[in-house]
């Protein structure tokens, strides 16, 4: 073997040679490719990668012609504003969670691993939807193969923790450790010195649920102490509500997303469903939205709100929307 490869190199093969899925196995060699140090001695390893991930992504793209491959259970699509994922350890409460903010109703039960494959639901903020899915359980020695890829793909990951769990410490080493294979990093958090180019942020919310039984807030405490202050941290009861109402806002600001509605020319604004777009979301990525040929021919925009200076100001189509303007696209 070469010498000066990285740990997290290392931390990238031994992935790869513990990962169950396709996708898992592709994923850890672009990461092994991507940290691997460029020099001489290192030019026949770099060779026997790309021939590994070159045969692994053939062999992906050959059974998706075949049309004969099964689902990936660990894709769910994103509808709505974004989409957040649920982990957390047995019986910690995510199933009761996602019935509580969404329409779902998933199958809740009190022995644990009763969730098997994830389950999304539509939590409804003002005039918009955010979607949350629940997972199964995560427990060491027993996670799912795809659900680091699903973590990974995700707008944001909600950390369910059951505040009165005898093993809190537990459940948390577990958790930090599925984020650590999904190469997931807090948004809240500088990156390390060294870190995986393949690490992506994210914000990363923990959710102390059970409140209901925590009557003078011992065990929150213990909790916050265990996980530290770098995380945004809610204390919460999927059974009772608690915390539930202050948490829809904070799920929706946290995917920084604008809300921007759309009229004609000469018309009020169309008050129904906004197009939401990313915070920065310009006038052209709007009018692609809305059809690809008025974004090609696109002169100019009219805008209304508060960052307008006056109703109706004109500007081009680089210009930068913010959330709740009205916008009059021409061509």
């Amino acid at each position: 073997m070469p010498a000066n490869l990285t740990p997290g190199y290392k931390e990238a093969e031994e992935r790869y040679r513990q990962a169950a899925g396709h996708e898992e196995k592709v994923a850890a060699l672009r990461e092994m490719l991507a940290l691997l140090p460029k020099h001489k001695g290192t030019e026949k390893l770099h060779a026997d990668l790309k021939k590994k991930l070159a045969k692994h992504e053939e062999e992906g793209a050959h059974v998706a012609r075949s049309g004969h491959h099964a689902p990936d259970p660990g894709h769910v699509k994103r509808e709505g504003a974004g989409q957040w994922v649920l982990l957390g350890p047995p019986n910690a409460g995510k199933s009761s969670l996602l019935a509580a903010l969404t329409h779902a109703h998933p199958e809740i039960a009190e022995y644990p691993f009763t969730t098997r494959l994830p389950q999304p639901g539509m939590m409804e903020f003002e005039d918009v939807q955010v979607q949350l899915v629940d997972t199964p359980a995560v427990a060491a020695g027993h996670t799912e193969s795809w659900l680091p890829n699903l973590a990974h793909e995700a707008d944001g990951v909600l950390l369910l923790l059951d505040v009165v769990d005898d093993d809190l410490e537990g459940d948390w080493r577990a958790l930090l450790e599925l984020l650590a294979r999904a190469r997931v990093a807090p948004r809240s958090r500088p990156l390390p010195p060294g870190a995986s180019p393949l690490v992506v942020q994210r914000p990363v919310l923990v959710l102390a649920n059970k409140h209901d039984l925590d009557g003078d807030g011992t065990f929150a405490a213990l909790a916050r102490e265990t996980i530290g202050a770098e995380l945004p941290f809610f204390e919460v009861s999927a059974t009772r509500g608690d915390g539930l109402d202050a948490l829809r806002p904070v799920l929706f600001r946290e995917l920084r997303r604008v809300r921007v509605h759309t009229r004609e020319p000469g018309k009020k604004a169309d008050t129904g469903k906004p197009f939401v777009l990313p915070q920065g979301g310009t006038v052209e990525e709007l009018a692609r939205l809305v059809h690809q040929d008025l974004a090609a021919h696109l002169k100019f925009a009219r805008i209304w709100g508060k960052t307008a200076r006056f109703d109706g100001q004109q500007v081009d189509r680089h210009h930068a929307l913010e959330d709740g303007d009205v916008v009059e696209l021409h061509s």
